[in-house]
């Protein structure tokens, strides 16, 4: 196994894993601390060092909310677990699992994005071990990133300071986390032209971001786990992005909630000050930072790009947990429905209306829909590549009947679910290890099917196209190949995918 490795900064000595097949070296520095005059720039290259760098331990977190400390919430009882955490505004760092025995062995390569809404996350998150994966053959990288105010400000004097990257520094904090992949991984035994980018949430937001802006042609495959979003009824989501003008008219009113005039007066205050002021200021004007539209890294909408074909044409898996993000139109009695569908969908609503179950409601919602699945299949439209739909819905144990939520299935795309509290037993288990088998395979190829570990045939998954509208569902009886859709989907499916188009 290798123990010590070189990379173009310097030598780096990592550890053996839990599994003694595979080397972990965590905190490796991919791009210079972004504090002080670094604050809100593009990233810069990281320092080389002399000697062997240790590498045993995860690097600080990014700036946020620290996770945790209350311990009461759904995410905090699955994996925010350690109320004393490291934070801080120096975060550029990344962490590689192989189980590569040389520097010559061209194993494909995965990184991933955390998700957590573009203001928390981080990739030591316990659920986000690379091991099971590495053991089968893939050099895995998580590369941490700027997230909330200091990974998503944009401000007229930063786009006159740096016109080339103006914003979205968490987006290239991300793309440097790439591009040093490309330059170092073959010393871990990783082929750096077989690289998949892969996230969950805004991280798979995130992969969609580099599919469709300037990353194209870094990465040959990608994963996008509940990241492709769209809704049939509005656009109301904080993951669309806003034009860079209208970023910056919230980034100017943000700097002067600091006591401040200037980004360069903003620079010289206290991370935790700055972190502070950016959560008042997202409560009180329900303003998450995330991506915008720059004009550099991202020249539009990432579903219009996508739908326009200005997109990296390449194999995508892709889908959704079955309780996340439903779409519903809320009204108080079916005249009142009635007339919001005629408001939203225009000479469409007749259609939309003659499709019995969207009078079926739960209290004031209508016509409930799974956004997440349409916006992923009308994406799927506009791909030449094989494209992978899945459905993730098994039964989730635990005392608070929690349902396929989202970000659960992480827990079996990584094969972690001996480090989590729910009893989950043996079918559990099979599934998430056929769930890693693909994902691996897919890694691989960019064709998930193979076999399970005993040498017999995985149910076959086959890729989703206009003709063969297939996907695979995630079930507690394990995979289950399937056709999804029906009359209503494909009506929502079209008109998600013609609203891409106008965005």
């Amino acid at each position: 196994m290798l123990k010590t490795v070189s990379t173009e900064n310097g030598a780096v000595r990592g550890i053996q894993g839990n599994n003694a097949r595979v080397s972990v070296f965590k905190g490796i520095p991919f791009a210079a601390p972004p504090v002080g005059e670094n604050r809100w720039r593009a990233p810069q290259p990281a320092a080389n060092w002399e000697g062997v760098r240790d590498c045993s331990r995860f690097a600080p977190i990014s700036m946020q909310d620290t996770p945790g400390i209350d311990g009461t919430g759904l995410y905090d009882r699955e994996w925010h677990v350690d109320p004393d955490i490291e934070i801080d505004e120096d975060c550029l760092y990344l962490n590689v699992w192989t189980n590569a025995k040389s520097d010559t062995d061209k194993l494909p390569v995965l990184i991933w994005f955390f998700g957590g809404g573009f203001q928390w996350g981080y990739p030591r998150e316990m659920e986000m071990n690379g091991e099971q994966i590495a053991k089968r053959g893939v050099v895995v990288v998580s590369v941490n990133y700027r997230i909330n105010a200091f990974g998503f400000l944009a401000h007229e004097e930063l786009k006159k300071e740096a016109p080339d990257a103006p914003g979205n520094f968490g987006l290239l904090d991300q793309q440097a986390g790439i591009k040093w992949v490309k330059s170092n991984i073959a010393a871990f035994g990783g082929d750096p032209e077989n690289i998949t980018l892969m996230g969950q949430s805004a991280g798979g937001g995130s992969v969609f971001s580099h599919i469709t802006g300037s990353s194209q042609g870094l990465f040959q495959k990608a994963v996008i786990l509940s990241g492709i979003i769209g809704f049939p009824y509005n656009n109301d989501f904080f993951i669309n992005p806003l034009t860079y003008d209208e970023a910056a008219e919230m980034g100017d009113k943000f700097i002067k909630t600091l006591g401040v005039n200037t980004v360069e007066e903003a620079r010289k205050l206290d991370a935790v000050f700055v972190l502070d002021k950016g959560r008042e200021f997202r409560e009180k004007n329900n303003f998450f930072y995330s991506p915008c539209i720059d004009g550099k890294f991202l020249t539009d909408n990432q579903n219009k790009l996508f739908a326009e074909g200005k997109h990296a044409n390449i194999p995508i898996m892709s889908g959704n947990t079955g309780d996340e993000f439903k779409s519903y139109i809320q009204a108080k009695n079916d005249a009142e429905f009635e007339a919001k569908a005629k408001e939203i969908f225009g000479d469409k609503a007749e259609k939309f209306l003659s499709f019995k179950n969207v009078y079926n409601h739960n209290d004031n919602n209508y016509a409930e829909a799974d956004g997440i699945e349409c916006a992923v299949k009308a994406a799927f439209k506009h791909n030449d590549k094989p494209c992978y739909y899945y459905l993730f819905d098994p039964d989730i144990p635990g005392w608070d009947n929690p349902g396929s939520f989202h970000s659960v299935d992480l827990w079996f795309f990584f094969e972690t679910l001996g480090v989590c509290w729910r009893p989950f037993v043996g079918r559990h288990y099979d599934l998430a290890r056929m769930m890693c088998n693909y994902l691996t395979n897919f890694v691989k190829t960019g064709n998930p099917n193979g076999n399970d570990a005993d040498g017999t045939p995985m149910p076959e998954w086959a890729p989703y196209t206009r003709d063969n509208k297939m996907g695979m569902e995630f079930l507690s009886d394990g995979p289950k190949p399937t056709v999804r859709n029906n009359e209503f989907n494909e009506f929502l499916i079209d008109w998600i995918d013609n609203k891409n188009l106008k965005n």
